[in-house]
């Protein structure tokens, strides 16, 4: 799925909390996906008044893994405990996990060594969607034929580089000030250092150079999240090549940058670059681009996000050396076939980044001390997130949520994982159903999509031994959107005909991020197509082309009940 991609290698971490979708373990690549999934409380609406006073203890669930024996070489677990829920990292997951558990009247503490917020706020989704916001704008404002359609006339436009950057990094802080004082505001212990786990049950934090503080809790989640995936070969200098924690602070617009890897990472960046005058070059070394999204979607993005910009590219290829400009010199990128490994072209950039995916950031927290070992840098855990030792045996009251664990790297995954193991801990079963969480690229126009691509849907099928159907409508038959002058979108629809399953939707259109919500709330919930098409919608509204698409879907059953949910499979 992702350009350049190798084995991630061991990160050294201090616990940053960085929360960014994945398949499921075993995982050989790394993921670039970041995305966010912020609680209102970071805009500054906590509105909640939960009391902590009543502690609750509960029993465990009843679901038949083996408990870890390794716990008690390594110590005893304590008798009363300072905390019922500890987390390490507050990122995005460790968030919310830490408001979940104060809605349930958990005594929470959560331990950050950096920054809270993790990468999503101060280094990902936050601070690009900011970028991303003015990229539109000059879009729209650049565009002469669509401002004429509207009406409009508008001189040239232009932009003040540090006034961009101001605002991606002023939104940070915000999110981030509103993110911690709504942690303070409802009783959560902030506890500043780098976390590590000692033994069953307990914890120790502090910051460099000064001693360690022990704190013990009936229950611990690691959140630590991830950092860049740098492929070897590759020095990065921050200035001349790059990866997406500098680009977001936007130094330099440069007039030529390569771009490794055309994820949602590369595709978004791109968006921004070329608005403000980049020419880009996409380096990416499966044989198209864009090779994690439905590849109709896919084509039809190329077709109006790459194609008519000055974008080029070069596919099927690695880059494996680049050296940052220096001396008046150049970045120098040099790439191999990436089939026969023979060498292909080298090129000469005023820039690079390095788009390649993200790799946990677990290195440190004393997993040892439990018997667990990580899978390339990624804590094994079962589909409840209970982490899983050496030894393939659960490790009592232990969680991992988020990056950390690979099972679906994006921010709002890792939330509603934390959410989903703090429903465990307080006595409700509870298991995330990753096939229904859905995901967007930023990009203009956008591109969303949960569940299955077509291809995926058709190998199910194939092995499980039922029909698939697609269902497709246009955004040019949508009235907002040609209010709007935005006629360019997709809808699609996989869906099994005999019983109305969803089993995933794509969308490429205006707000299509906004527009996927519907559809992952109905695979969520296990609705049939046959129910959901009587929902009613708005019109005129966008919301629409979903309303359409869901109508316009052949369902052979016509009973009116729930699915049983699809379980999650590799993707």
């Amino acid at each position: 799925m992702h350009s350049i991609c190798s084995q991630a290698t061991a990160v050294p971490r201090s616990n940053f909390a960085f929360d960014s979708h994945a398949p499921a373990l075993p995982i050989s690549k790394p993921i670039n996906l970041r995305f966010c999934g912020l609680r209102k409380e970071a805009f500054g609406f906590s509105g909640l008044t939960h009391s902590c006073s009543s502690r609750v203890r509960f029993t465990s669930r009843g679901h038949s893994k083996r408990i870890s024996a390794s716990a008690e070489n390594n110590g005893t677990p304590p008798k009363s405990f300072d905390y019922d829920l500890i987390i390490i990292g507050a990122g995005v997951g460790g968030h919310g996990a830490a408001l979940h558990a104060v809605e349930k009247g958990l005594k929470t503490a959560i331990i950050e060594g950096d920054v809270v917020g993790g990468t999503c706020v101060n280094r990902g989704c936050v601070p690009s969607k900011a970028l991303l916001a003015v990229s539109g704008k000059m879009r729209e404002l650049q565009s002469e034929h669509h401002m004429k359609a509207l009406g409009l006339q508008v001189s040239a436009a232009g932009y003040d580089r540090q006034g961009v950057a101001d605002h991606a990094n002023n939104l940070a802080s915000k999110i981030r000030s509103n993110l911690t004082n709504s942690m303070k505001a409802l009783g959560v212990d902030i506890l500043t250092g780098f976390g590590t786990v000692v033994g069953p049950q307990k914890v120790k934090y502090g910051k460099v150079g000064f001693p360690d503080n022990i704190v013990t809790a009936k229950d611990i989640i690691i959140a630590t999240g991830s950092v860049p995936f740098v492929p070897k070969g590759i020095e990065v200098d921050g200035k001349t090549v790059i990866t997406s924690d500098h680009a977001l602070k936007l130094e330099s617009v440069p007039d030529w940058i390569a771009i490794v890897g055309s994820g949602y990472i590369g595709l978004e960046f791109s968006d921004v670059y070329t608005a403000l005058g980049s020419e880009v070059t996409f380096i990416e070394a499966l044989d198209q681009l864009m090779p994690g999204f439905d590849p109709e979607i896919g084509k039809l993005a190329q077709r109006v996000l790459i194609n008519p910009r000055k974008i080029d590219y070069h596919t099927g290829v690695f880059a494996t050396k680049i050296t940052p400009a220096k001396d008046g010199k150049p970045v120098t990128i040099e790439l191999i076939d990436a089939k026969t490994k023979e060498p292909k072209d080298t090129l000469e950039v005023d820039a690079a980044l390095i788009a390649t995916g993200r790799a946990p950031f677990t290195n440190g927290l004393g997993l040892e001390n439990i018997n667990v070992e990580t899978q390339r840098g990624f804590v094994p855990v079962d589909e409840r997130m209970q982490v899983i030792d050496a030894n393939g045996n659960l490790v009592p009251h232990l969680y991992c949520i988020g990056d950390a664990n690979g099972k679906m790297m994006l921010a709002h995954a890792a939330s509603a994982q934390g959410i989903s193991v703090v429903e465990q801990v307080t006595g409700r079963d509870h298991v995330l159903n990753h096939l229904s969480i859905p995901a967007a690229c930023f990009t203009h126009p956008e591109i969303s999509m949960v569940g299955l691509t077509e291809p995926q849907a058709r190998e199910k099928a194939e092995k499980e031994g039922f029909e698939v159907s697609v269902a497709k409508t246009s955004f040019k038959a949508n009235t907002k959107a040609l209010a709007e002058n935005e006629g360019e979108g997709l809808a699609k629809l996989i869906y099994r005909p005999d019983n109305g399953e969803i089993l995933g939707v794509h969308i490429f259109g205006l707000h299509a991020a906004d527009l996927i919500h519907e559809a992952s709330n109905a695979i969520a919930l296990g609705t049939r197509i046959q129910d959901i098409k009587f929902a009613v919608h708005a019109h005129p509204t966008l919301s629409e082309v979903l309303d359409e698409l869901f109508k316009s879907a052949k369902v052979k059953a016509t009973t009116s009940s729930h699915v049983p949910v699809s379980e999650p499979v590799a993707v």
